[in-house]
């Protein structure tokens, strides 16, 4: 059985005092959003963005939110990415997922079960899936769970979190199945859109391990089962994609996020992202006042990327050069002061970062005076070759 920090029973609903703290960050009148393992696998890389973390945990509607901040989003998949997806994988799973159940192996799908999930909110669909998987477990018999919920504590508030689906076989192994519609092209696929889909079915592995903890032999597969369309034709294939590594980080990255509720404590009173009550300044004042972590890379996966981006800009923060550059300049936080420091009017000289910066300032000024000397002797060469040439016409 897979054990890890996050084992254990189900998590915990918040305390009513965190409910309603929550429940008056996002506004009486706003359904929390729900947080997918898409968006957990993007907070998990970047886990020192209490302003994620606490927008997430109170189920902030993100995207909203930066369009009533003037800065709205521009990633995710189109709708009709979105319908090709969902297309796909009712095709992957009809006939009670025969074909999904051939590219695991198994040659007649027919004896396989398939239980009914449906259960009353999100936590009697969780409770459902985890009598579901130890029922099928139990049985010792092929049982694919379509789109099962898990629960994860993230941060100390919970997460439901639903795959595409999760097969138990006869041995007691539990696969995750991610089903996506890029293809797969001579057996191998995008890399860049495999690992995206291995991180997302990592934070799935991650929340079946609590499941799995209180189950009678119960493993789970770390190695995922990606469907894609083969070549250019709308036929499933499949490969195991192994989400070892990704799992650590995701498991090592979520237990470093600091509490909702503490950071909820350290916000001024009256704070709230209130869309229907607050103006886009007043948006903006509770949006700066809590803590963030921006980099280029959270183009790619936040909704308030770009409002973070502006501001990072303005303020002529480092991080917005990146996360390598932040991490080499040590204590100088800002453009300005790394100018300043490379131009030796601040910065203490024992520094190791002001004194790379100084010795790449002067080895710049060194080849700016380098090149200004071969580009006037070039110039000075020029002009003594069409005098001598204009010379040489005039003997003719």
């Amino acid at each position: 059985m897979s054990e890890s920090l996050g084992s254990g029973p189900p998590p915990q609903a918040p305390t009513t005092a965190l409910r309603q703290r929550l429940a008056e960050l996002r506004g009486p009148a706003a359904q929390p959003h729900p947080l997918d393992a898409r968006a957990l696998a993007a907070l998990a890389v970047n886990p020192g963005c209490e302003r994620r973390a606490l927008l997430d945990g109170a189920g902030v509607d993100k995207a909203a939110l930066a369009t009533a901040l003037g800065s709205p989003g521009t990633f995710g998949q189109s709708q009709f990415a979105f319908m090709r997806g969902n297309a796909f994988e009712a095709k992957v799973k009809a006939d009670g997922g025969k074909e999904l159940l051939r590219l695991l192996g198994l040659d007649d799908p027919a004896g396989a079960l398939m239980p009914d999930l449906s259960a009353a909110g999100p936590e009697g669909r969780t409770a459902r899936t985890a009598l579901a998987l130890r029922e099928a477990t139990a049985a010792g018999t092929w049982t694919l769970l379509d789109h099962p919920l898990l629960a994860l504590d993230v941060a100390g508030s919970p997460a439901y979190l639903e795959p595409d689906a999760v097969v138990v076989g006869p041995d007691g192994r539990w696969t995750v199945v991610e089903i996506k519609s890029f293809p797969m092209i001579d057996g191998s696929a995008d890399a860049s859109k495999v690992g995206a889909a291995a991180r997302q079915a990592a934070v799935y592995v991650l929340a079946l391990e609590r499941v799995a903890a209180v189950t009678d032999d119960a493993r789970i597969a770390h190695g995922i089962l990606l469907v894609c369309p083969k070549d250019f034709s709308n036929l499933p294939t499949a490969s195991v994609v192994d989400v070892r590594k990704q799992l650590s980080v995701t498991r090592r990255q979520l237990a470093r996020l600091t509490r909702v509720e503490d950071i909820a404590a350290g916000l001024p009173e009256g704070v709230t992202f209130d869309l229907e009550a607050c103006s886009a300044d007043e948006l903006t004042a509770a949006v700066e006042s809590v803590p963030h972590a921006y980099a280029p890379e959270c183009l790619a996966a936040c909704e308030l990327a770009f409002h973070c981006r502006d501001r990072a800009r303005r303020t002529g923060a480092v991080e917005a050069l990146g996360r390598s550059v932040r991490g080499e300049l040590g204590g100088l936080t800002t453009v300005g002061g790394v100018l300043a420091a490379a131009r030796g009017e601040t910065g203490d000289p024992a520094d190791p970062a002001v004194a790379a910066l100084r010795r790449a300032a002067a080895l710049r000024t060194e080849a700016l005076a380098a090149a200004a000397m071969a580009q006037g002797a070039d110039t000075v060469g020029t002009h003594e070759a069409a005098a001598m040439a204009q010379g040489a016409g005039g003997c003719r």
